[in-house]
């Protein structure tokens, strides 16, 4: 199993006891340079993967194509399945480079298993170094024009989900009570007409 690992902002003291304990307990952490390699360093070593900023589409591919043979090289050991951790800065899931990892590990390695274990995010992380507040909504984006939103507090999913639809959104998936023992995942059709006020709708133009 390969974990993608959130290792927050940059602080050790930001990592969250899950990576911790996951850091430890791996067979094999991997990490995408020095800063993350420092960051886990308290817990374990770790091998530097290379991931260059670059915008040349023909290296990212080239990278990510070693990239993802030697994690599953890894994962596979000696024949069967090891725990795999990629320590990414900031979140995983999260304008992240694991996502586009993985697209490329199920093409090479279809039988390699993965999930994400999220960490404190950069939009967070900046919130509270910038001593400003979010509490109003806000909207993300690298540049190009978002292909999705997140709202908060959903009461009245199917209703929200109608709007959204209204605008050109589809793929709509409802999280309730995340991480807690309650939590409940529900997925476009199947969206209840209520929920907890601790609900996240996602929804993908």
């Amino acid at each position: 199993m390969l974990v993608g690992l959130g290792l927050g902002p940059g602080d050790p003291e930001l990592l969250t006891l899950r990576a911790v304990r996951l850091l430890e307990s791996a067979d094999a952490v991997f990490v995408p340079g020095r800063v993350a390699a420092a960051l886990v360093a308290p817990w374990r070593e770790a091998e530097v993967l290379e991931f260059p900023m670059t915008e040349d589409e023909d290296e990212i591919r080239a990278c990510m194509e070693r990239n993802a043979d030697r994690i599953a090289a890894e994962e596979q050991g000696d024949g069967g399945e090891r725990l795999v951790v990629l320590g990414i800065l900031g979140d995983p899931n999260f304008y992240s480079t694991f996502s586009r990892l993985c697209e490329v590990l199920d093409e090479r390695h279809p039988g390699t298993a993965w999930r994400t274990e999220p960490g404190i995010s950069s939009i967070t992380a900046f919130a509270s170094a910038a001593r400003v507040s979010l509490q109003d909504g806000f909207a993300v984006s690298d540049g190009a024009e978002p292909g999705a939103r997140v709202v908060l507090k959903v009461r009245r999913p199917r209703d929200a989900a109608d709007r959204l639809r209204a605008e050109g959104f589809t793929g709509f998936v409802l999280v309730e009570r995340m991480f807690m023992s309650e939590m409940q995942v529900y997925r476009d059709d199947d969206l209840p007409v209520e929920s907890d006020y601790l609900s996240v709708l996602f929804a993908r133009r």
